[in-house]
């Protein structure tokens, strides 16, 4: 079964999918909210479910909030490590779904093998640091900056080890602050 490049596992002094929900910009949240309460209704409606029972809420309470307080809301939620699962599924969905072009344009950079959204077999060994930056200082000009760091951090977070250099390019420049 092929791996969806942002299917995260926990790794040391990398990011898990509650941690990059609870930095996620505000604008990239909002993308992924949006594009999950249009596109993909049940699931948005069972990660309501789930969350508001975790809180003794009714769905209700969530679902007529304001859409920028409700993605708020449930971008506070997904940021609790009880809910590393769901945030996890709803972060692959958005990215495989509507980021699928700069998933492929990253992996482009590195002549990465993949299918048509994105996603590979296996994530191969760290490219040079000086091949990583150029690859990821043209997704910073043609993505929005906020999409490009979130899904950076994720694909760190695909392997157990991450790739050192992405690690070190992460923690260095402030564009991919999260």
């Amino acid at each position: 079964m092929p791996r969806i490049v942002c299917d995260i596992v926990s790794a040391p002094f990398m990011y898990s999918t509650h941690e990059i929900f609870s930095r996620m910009p505000a604008s990239a949240s909002a993308q992924l909210f949006s594009h999950i309460a249009e596109k993909e209704k049940p699931l948005m409606k069972a990660a309501i479910d789930t969350l508001c029972k975790q809180r003794k809420l009714r769905p209700v309470f969530v679902e007529r909030k304001p859409k920028p307080e409700r993605f708020a809301w449930l971008r506070d939620a997904l940021g609790r490590k009880q809910n590393e699962g769901v945030a996890a599924q709803l972060l692959q969905i958005w990215l495989v779904g509507t980021q699928s072009k700069l998933l492929c344009d990253f992996l482009d950079g590195f002549g990465i093998a993949h299918d048509e959204h994105g996603t590979i077999e296996e994530v191969p060994a760290a490219p040079e640091k000086a091949k990583l930056a150029e690859v990821v200082n043209g997704l910073l000009e043609k993505y929005d900056p906020a999409v490009v760091a979130v899904y950076l951090h994720a694909f760190q977070a695909t392997d157990e080890k991450g790739w050192s250099t992405l690690e070190e390019l992460l923690a260095e420049d402030p564009r991919l602050k999260i």
